[in-house]
């Protein structure tokens, strides 16, 4: 059974600049580093973010963005897409409100190494962390 997020690992041809843009967009320097492989720990639960040196990707998984979008929970996603975009992502889909007006709002851009990125407005994570 699933018991909750481990590790999100994205691939990067350019590791080195991936390494930086990251470290830059999360005002954070990488915990954990090997040759092939960079992680960062990120949030109230200090999850696993891995860039992974795309030569050891399976074939075909490099190609272009696919595949499921992980959402991270942001304070403020207008000002946090803002600050993506002007780093030269790209916009994925749109702010988009879900649901009947509960609170949940996603967007998500495509980094400029192909990975999806995901943020999220979430009442419920808030709720979990008792805030």
């Amino acid at each position: 059974m699933l018991r909750g997020f481990a590790t999100l690992t994205f691939w990067a041809a350019d590791l080195e600049a991936a390494k930086a843009w990251y470290a830059e967009f999360l005002g954070i320097e990488p915990y954990y580093q090997k040759p092939g492989y960079i992680e960062f720990r990120l949030g109230d639960y200090q999850h696993e973010f891995g860039l992974i040196d795309a030569r050891y990707a399976p074939p075909g998984a490099t190609d272009r963005p696919a595949g499921a979008v992980m959402h991270w929970h942001v304070d403020d996603l207008e000002a946090t897409l803002e600050r993506l975009l002007s780093m030269g992502a790209k916009e994925y889909q749109p702010i988009t409100h879900q649901g009947d007006g509960e609170g949940f709002v996603t967007a998500s851009v495509v980094d400029p190494f192909g990975n999806i990125l995901g943020i999220m407005r979430n009442p419920h994570y808030l709720t979990v962390l008792g805030e």
